[in-house]
């Protein structure tokens, strides 16, 4: 008897330049994010174009460095991610 495929969740996906070595912040923020999402989430790493670091919710924006100038806040991706995710969820501190 085959085991029922598990459910499809959202994919996070963290762009990130290896020439510029953001591996290990997207990495860090990998991490953050699956701590306090363990089973709502999935998380992808890849690396990008040059001064590439990108942050997408099942292919949908949460944050472009290009755009805003800067790298992300692990407080900000989580708070996006639970509103899209999760709602109801409490994110204790990361919600202050």
């Amino acid at each position: 008897m085959d085991a029922a495929p598990a459910p499809q969740r959202p994919l996070v996906a963290i762009r990130y330049c290896p020439k510029c070595r953001w591996l290990t912040r997207a990495a860090w923020l990998a991490q953050e994010l699956l701590i306090t999402f363990p089973d709502e989430i999935d998380v992808l790493l890849s690396p990008g174009e040059s001064g590439t670091f990108d942050i997408t919710l099942d292919g949908a924006p949460l944050f472009s460095r290009a755009v805003e100038g800067r790298f992300p806040e692990p407080k900000e991706l989580k708070q996006a991610i639970r509103d899209r995710v999760a709602p109801e969820r409490p994110l204790g501190h990361s919600d202050r």
